[in-house]
């Protein structure tokens, strides 16, 4: 019994637990779910761009902001940054293959709620008066 119990903490220590505090799934998350985060990844999803490329894609978001949410996508394994050594700088931006399952995972739930927006937000799509 013990050895069954310790079987499945360690499934759990290895696979994640978002109900975990300390889990590092937590931060994870929290990087493919923020605003810029999740609009990033769906803009790779056609392919690879230059950051003001993506940048021009994510409309409204600051270069600092962008710049800190690919770091963080870079760093969680998401994003590819390819940079060329030229003046002015040029950086490419890719997804790669967990980013790819993500961009999509995130763009399902980004449909669903541009489809169900007059519901989930009644009064924003009501005519005006």
């Amino acid at each position: 019994m013990l050895k069954r119990l310790s079987s499945r903490i360690a499934d759990r220590l290895e696979r994640g637990d978002v109900f975990e505090p300390r889990c590092p799934s937590r931060e994870v998350m929290k990087h493919v779910t923020s605003s810029w985060g999740i609009l990033a990844l769906i803009a790779l999803q056609s392919g690879t761009l230059r950051f003001s490329e993506l940048r021009r894609k994510v409309n409204g978001v600051s270069e600092r902001m962008l710049a800190q949410t690919l770091q963080q996508l870079e760093a969680d394994g998401l994003v590819n940054r390819k940079s060329f050594p030229v003046v002015p700088p040029h950086v490419e931006y890719t997804l790669t293959p967990l980013g790819e399952e993500a961009a999509a995972l995130v763009e399902a739930l980004a449909d669903w709620i541009e489809d169900r927006l007059p519901a989930l937000r009644p009064s924003t799509s009501a005519p005006a008066a």
